[in-house]
């Protein structure tokens, strides 16, 4: 990683291999210890298939997200101290390009509903019924890549 500013928001992409320590530890406190999802249901063993995110600030990693190869954005995750800092965006906006670079024509996630409005500030558009998941109400959401 380059050299920056403490304050500036950086993204690393890699394999699970190579960012899942970090990310590992990040989804851990977010959604096994904060949001008490079951540990069998957050390590669902599709890490290895998917592209991971990191966002940092200085050398603090805030936030994850990963890319599933069918172009689903999943896990989410960022640090409760951290979050309002735009570090969401800035991993949603680095999943979505990535997907773009695969020749997805959309991206689709499943959006706990709390963050529904976060998702269509960033253009995606829920469909179908609202579902539990990890005891957790979910909507699913698109959003469709353009040129």
């Amino acid at each position: 990683m380059s050299q920056q500013r403490q304050d500036e928001i950086t993204l690393q992409q890699g394999s699970w291999h190579e960012l899942r320590d970090i990310a590992s530890e990040i989804r851990r406190l977010v959604f096994i210890e904060e949001q008490a999802v079951p540990q069998h249901e957050e390590w669902d063993g599709r890490d290895a298939d998917c592209l991971h995110f990191l966002a940092w600030r200085g050398t603090t990693a805030l936030g994850t997200a990963r890319l599933l190869p069918d172009g689903h954005v999943g896990r989410v995750a960022v640090l409760a101290e951290a979050r309002g800092l735009g570090i969401g965006v800035a991993l949603m906006q680095a999943t979505v390009e990535a997907a773009r670079s695969h020749g997805h024509a959309h991206v689709e996630l499943a959006a706990q509903t709390h963050a529904l409005p976060f998702y269509e500030r960033l253009g995606f558009v829920a469909f179908g019924d609202e579902f539990l998941d990890a005891g957790i109400p979910h909507r699913n959401m698109r959003l469709t890549l353009g040129d």
